[in-house]
């Protein structure tokens, strides 16, 4: 089934790769004009616009580091400015740095949490000024913000778990406006973050349940449905699609 998102206006933060990429290709199938964020890697964010327009959708790529409050912002008025409007923001720029938590170093640390929490925080923050009623708010959490089975992930969990939280809450604020607010928990996924062929892969693939890793269009898939107008009575949800690992 595809879930219509004509005349929609999506934002997926972190879009130039992985699961950011699926996501912005896979809103732009089902009719919206994206606009994603990169931090740094152009020519990828070029490559996801480039393959949106020629299937046929509308992209934008947006120079912004998530853990830049200020380009955050301005990157959602450029948004607002170049489509016209907002009605769905995908949470989707983070990162995990694996380690154990005793060798993890406090720039590490400030730069997972500064990323993961306080980039979600202002860039909804900037969001909700221009969203219209019944849009939707998406996070890209973790199930180890539910569940951590994998050590080295520890202070990457505590940032999802916060996530998780933040969602829920969210919900019960915006709700009077028709507005959902949902966190999806990856499992493992497979992308140059976390390849299934990666040293960290072994004990990741062995608690899941299908025994693989997933592919980010089957997040995006997830996102899609979220997105869509038939997920309206779905808010303050943690929906996880983790192969089982949480199960």
């Amino acid at each position: 089934m595809s879930y219509s998102l004509k005349g929609k206006v999506a934002l997926v933060t972190g879009g130039s790769r992985g699961i950011g990429a699926a996501i912005a290709k896979r809103l732009a199938a089902n009719g919206a004009s994206v606009a994603i964020t990169y931090a740094k890697d152009a020519s990828s964010a070029s490559a996801v616009v480039t393959a949106i327009e020629a299937a046929g959708g509308t992209a934008v790529a947006i120079q912004a580091d998530a853990v830049d409050p200020e380009a955050i912002r301005s990157s959602v008025e450029k948004v607002v400015g170049a489509l016209g409007r907002l009605d769905v923001l995908v949470n989707n720029a983070g990162t995990a740095i694996p380690k154990l938590f005793e060798d993890t170093t406090l720039e590490e640390m400030d730069h997972v949490i500064n990323l993961n929490i306080r980039g979600v925080f202002v860039t909804t923050q900037a969001a909700l000024k221009h969203m219209n009623d019944n849009g939707r708010i998406i996070m890209i959490g973790s199930c180890v913000g539910e569940r951590n089975l994998t050590p080295g992930l520890a202070a990457y969990a505590a940032t999802k778990g916060a996530v998780k939280m933040f969602a829920q809450s969210l919900s019960r604020e915006v709700g009077r406006r028709g507005i959902t607010v949902n966190n999806v928990q990856p499992g493992p996924i497979d992308t140059d973050l976390n390849p299934a062929a990666g040293e960290w892969a072994t004990p990741q693939k062995a608690v899941t349940a299908l025994n693989r890793y997933g592919l980010v269009d089957e997040v995006a898939a997830l996102v899609a449905f979220v997105a869509s107008p038939e997920s309206a009575y779905i808010t303050g949800a943690n929906l996880t699609v983790d192969g089982g690992t949480n199960a």
